[in-house]
């Protein structure tokens, strides 16, 4: 079967709410700088109410990704969960404007779209405390095998780990894209993330249900239970997987069992917000992974695309991404 999509994303579908803070905010609210937390719905509204100006955009770890994808040219699609409600309208208009195929069908009743509430301190840090709402709500019953099947790579953020419906559905999406040949990609998402769920993670890679793995260099480590990244990367070669390790300013290692090879950063004239870097590279990756390119070049496009997200607000770009990569020589 011929593949109709570069990439499906499965995850929670939620409306960044961002305020530019201080460490001094954090600390009088208890925040772990630069974390992701869950919280309820009483405490989303009092953080709200003790934030600054804030900007509302859509956003999601996945949903970012996939935005991403279409920027650069790919055809993508995105499964997520929101409300028949104001914020659902917003994320459903958002991500469809951008190119994405989203066709689920909003919930009538229940809880409210997620909100992610995201501090960002000058050091353009960004400390996360997320209402998942309707995002508890996605099930096997929200995954469409066909569009399973259409996809080259079926890509899955690891939040989704944290409302247990949404496990089964990643199992699904699994079980149905390796049937039909195709390749399965997790992002770890958050370190705080692989703390509460390292032991199923290490289990999803050795299972063979992941091919193709993202982390940043402190979720790696906290994968493997270490300090040390050298050790975290050496316990990661032995594994039967593709993975992109990024490392901020340092770049990214792409591991495979017969390489470890590090690219390079893209250049960047200011730092201003690292909401969505991860997402961002990933998209880059995917996007010439999906269209057979090299590593090293998926990995230079992901630095591109990541090293444009980090230069505003915001966890989706604001220019084409596409165009971006044919000015940087990066065009596949």
């Amino acid at each position: 079967m011929t593949s109709r999509t570069d990439v499906l994303g499965l995850g929670n579908a939620i409306v960044d709410v961002l305020a530019r803070t201080d460490d001094a905010f954090l600390v009088a609210h208890g925040l772990a700088k630069g974390s992701m937390r869950l919280i309820e719905e009483a405490e989303a509204e009092r953080l709200y109410a003790a934030m600054g100006p804030a900007t509302i955009i859509s956003g999601g770890s996945a949903a970012n990704t996939i935005v991403g994808i279409a920027s650069l040219g790919g055809s993508a699609a995105f499964v997520g969960k929101v409300k028949s409600d104001e914020v659902g309208r917003l994320f459903t208009h958002d991500i469809r404007a951008a190119g994405v195929s989203f066709d689920g069908t909003p919930a009538a009743d229940g809880a409210a779209t997620a909100r992610s509430f995201i501090l960002v301190t000058p050091d353009g840090e960004r400390t996360m405390n997320t209402y998942l709402g309707a995002c508890r709500d996605l099930g096997p019953a929200d995954v469409d095998p066909e569009a399973v099947r259409a996809a080259e790579i079926v890509y899955m953020e690891g939040y989704l780990w944290d409302p247990p419906a949404a496990k089964d559905a990643f199992r699904k999406a699994v079980e149905i894209a390796h049937a039909a040949g195709r390749r399965v990609a997790l992002t770890l998402s958050d370190s705080f993330c692989v703390d509460r769920y390292r032991d199923e993670f290490l289990g999803l890679l050795r299972d063979g249900s992941v091919d193709v793995l993202f982390a940043n260099e402190h979720e790696l480590k906290s994968l493997y239970a270490t300090a040390d990244f050298d050790a975290a990367l050496a316990a990661l070669k032995l594994e039967n997987v593709l993975a992109a390790v990024t490392r901020s300013e340092k770049g990214s290692v792409v591991v495979t069992r017969e390489s470890t090879r590090a690219v390079g950063a893209h250049p960047i004239e200011k730092l201003v917000d690292t909401t969505g870097a991860g997402d961002l590279f990933a998209a880059g990756f995917l996007f010439g992974l999906a269209r057979g390119a090299e590593h090293d070049a998926c990995a230079r496009l992901g630095a591109m695309a990541a090293a444009e997200v980090i230069q505003h607000m915001g966890a989706r770009p604001e220019v084409s991404l596409k165009d971006l990569a044919a000015e940087s020589g990066l065009a596949l």
